[in-house]
């Protein structure tokens, strides 16, 4: 995949993400073992060991290897070498990330009751509801001893858990606006918006800016790539949100429309309301009368509204803007990958 505005490098983003995936993965795994209580580690590993791309990780080792200038994948991540030469164990900050990305997707299916998850029953399913929330706990306080394991100097350690903490109060205030929209008619664009960054983007503005924190970077680079990370993480929700209505069920892990059946408020639907569509008369009442060719329809009512264009060229938007924000980093194929990685949020079609 070829960016031109990265500098012209050719880059394969899927290889990037595959191979930095499996490093994480293995991390993971050395780091979170499966331990006594064996039941709470066995739930707290559940979604973790069932699959996910790892694309806040990845992004974190790209800031790191950007930042730093180094050769992608010629270094050991668990002593990459700051911009004073010193060893910071930048994996431990991957792992912190997608712990805490596991920990919110536990209590999320929690709350929606959600039966599905990356293809597999919803830890809450699979286990119980008590196990998974003490799961979802679990992940949650890991992931601040991880960041405390990176060796970076305690200026630096401090900053970093800082804006991992200030991270999970917004996630949870992202979430909080998420379920009182379910109840409001008057939703408008821009509050979406503000509700993506905080549900969503803040922790890939996290996975952005953590490393570069860690690595010694000045504050004008941090809060670029913080920037990077807020825009294309909206983007990224927005994208979920059209693959949630065009992706088949089978694909996507769960229940396809199952933002619609659940009356969420999406980028979709509010622009639909804004164009006059009766959103509530999408879809049967009955959530166990909805079928396939229910959601067809709705998506058909939503495509002829202009919605779901809509919502794409705002993600596409974001998309730009966020990698405009790049240009603080020197040219190469980490930021080059950055870039990349930016466009295949929005490109991915599960």
């Amino acid at each position: 995949m070829t960016d031109p505005d990265a500098g012209g490098d050719d880059v394969d983003v899927d290889r990037a993400i595959h191979d930095r995936r499996e490093l994480v993965n293995d991390a993971i795994v050395d780091r979170l073992p499966v331990q006594e209580p064996e039941r709470l580690y066995e739930a707290s590993r559940y979604l973790l060991d069932a699959g996910g791309k790892r694309l806040r990780p990845t992004m974190l080792l790209l800031v790191a290897e950007a930042v730093t200038g180094t050769e992608p994948m010629a270094t050991d991540y668990d002593a990459l070498p700051d911009l004073e030469g010193e060893p910071v164990d930048v994996m431990s900050a991957a792992v912190s990330i997608e712990v805490i990305q596991s920990f919110t997707l536990i209590h999320d299916d929690i709350m929606d009751d959600d039966d599905l998850r990356r293809g597999v029953p919803a830890v809450h399913r699979e286990f119980d509801l008590e196990t998974a929330i003490l799961a979802g706990d679990t992940l949650y306080s890991k992931a601040f001893e991880y960041m405390l394991e990176t060796g970076a100097p305690p200026e630096r350690a401090v900053r970093a858990l800082d804006r991992l903490a200030t991270t999970c109060t917004e996630i949870c205030e992202g979430q909080a606006f998420d379920v009182e929209f379910e109840g409001r008619e008057d939703v408008n664009t821009d509050e979406y918006l503000e509700m993506v960054e905080l549900k969503t983007a803040v922790l890939y503005a996290a996975a952005a800016a953590i490393p570069a924190i860690l690595l010694g970077a000045d504050d004008e680079t941090v809060e670029s790539l913080a920037g990077y990370g807020l825009d294309v993480g909206r983007a990224f929700q927005i994208q979920d949100d059209l693959l949630d209505l065009t992706t088949p069920s089978e694909q996507l892990g769960k229940q396809r429309g199952s933002d619609l059946v659940e009356g969420k408020r999406t980028l979709v639907t509010l622009h639909a309301r804004e164009q006059g569509v009766d959103v509530e008369s999408l879809l049967p009442d009955e959530v166990d009368e909805v079928s396939e060719a229910d959601v067809d329809e709705a998506v058909a009512r939503l495509e002829s509204a202009g919605s779901i264009q809509y919502a794409r060229e705002t993600a596409l938007d974001l998309v730009a803007s966020g990698k405009a924000n790049l240009e603080v980093l020197p040219d190469g194929e980490p930021k080059a990958l950055l870039a990349a990685i930016a466009d295949y949020l929005v490109e991915r079609e599960y």
